[in-house]
């Protein structure tokens, strides 16, 4: 059965990649979660999807230039109401999901910003939450996949794309992926699906937030789908029982 992933949690309601909106995500019967990290200028790994801060935040320039201290004092709640959210570090996002069961997808931005060492950081703080069986690792940047490769993790690795690929699955798995994370747009046909899983890879589209969308890709049977809306993906494919 798919698997419903909370995309920057559940930030269709709450603040991208804040704590309030994973905490909604696990309250949304979602599977697991992504979201993104990047670091700061004294080599914090934060959680915050955009390299620059304009968007999501009260701040404004690039995350880089930053110390933690900086970017946890700015309001990171987007312009959504009745929220207090702040930018969140990996530990604290690790803490709150560890008593969870949540699969964990981590993308590393690093394809704008190449942060020297943000690979083995990573690591490290997977390793302090023994979490690396429930670890997902992907970044659109597959150099910095290949590092994490030969840093030795154990923990999965999934190749982001955005244009398309041919043959997405036979790369993944001449890569050394377990997954590949495609735009939904490029996922066209349950062949599709069926002959990723032929190459031992799965299949995880994003970002799948109309019923419509959902309904086609949990016929297909994607792995998991990456929504904004938990609640809505839940409603049609409910929670598993066994």
């Amino acid at each position: 059965m798919t698997a419903i992933w909370g995309h920057r949690g559940a930030c269709g309601y709450a603040p991208e990649n804040t704590l309030p909106s994973f905490e909604l995500a696990v309250q949304q019967g979602a599977d697991g979660v992504e979201f993104d990290v990047q670091l700061s200028k004294d080599g914090a790994l934060v959680v915050i999807h955009d390299e620059r801060l304009e968007r999501t935040t009260g701040g404004s320039g690039w995350v880089k230039d930053h110390t933690l201290a900086q970017l946890q004092r700015l309001d990171a709640s987007g312009g959504k109401r009745g929220f207090h959210a702040y930018i969140p570090t990996l530990a604290e996002v690790l803490a709150i999901l560890t008593p969870t069961d949540l699969r964990i997808n981590v993308e590393l931005k690093t394809s704008v910003v190449d942060y020297p060492g943000i690979e083995e950081k990573v690591l490290e703080q997977i390793e302090i939450y023994a979490l690396e069986p429930r670890i997902v690792l992907s970044s659109f940047n597959h150099y910095s996949l290949r590092r994490l490769m030969k840093l030795g993790t154990t923990c999965e690795i999934a190749t982001l794309f955005t244009d398309p690929i041919y043959k997405p699955w036979a790369y993944a798995a001449e890569f050394g992926a377990a997954a590949f994370h495609p735009w939904v747009g490029h996922v066209r046909s349950k062949a599709f699906v069926s002959k990723s899983h032929a190459a031992g890879v799965a299949v995880r589209p994003w970002i799948v937030n109309s019923k419509k969308d959902l309904r086609r890709m949990f016929k297909w049977e994607v792995d998991a789908v990456f929504t904004d809306v938990p609640d809505i993906a839940r409603s049609i494919l409910p929670v598993r029982t066994s």
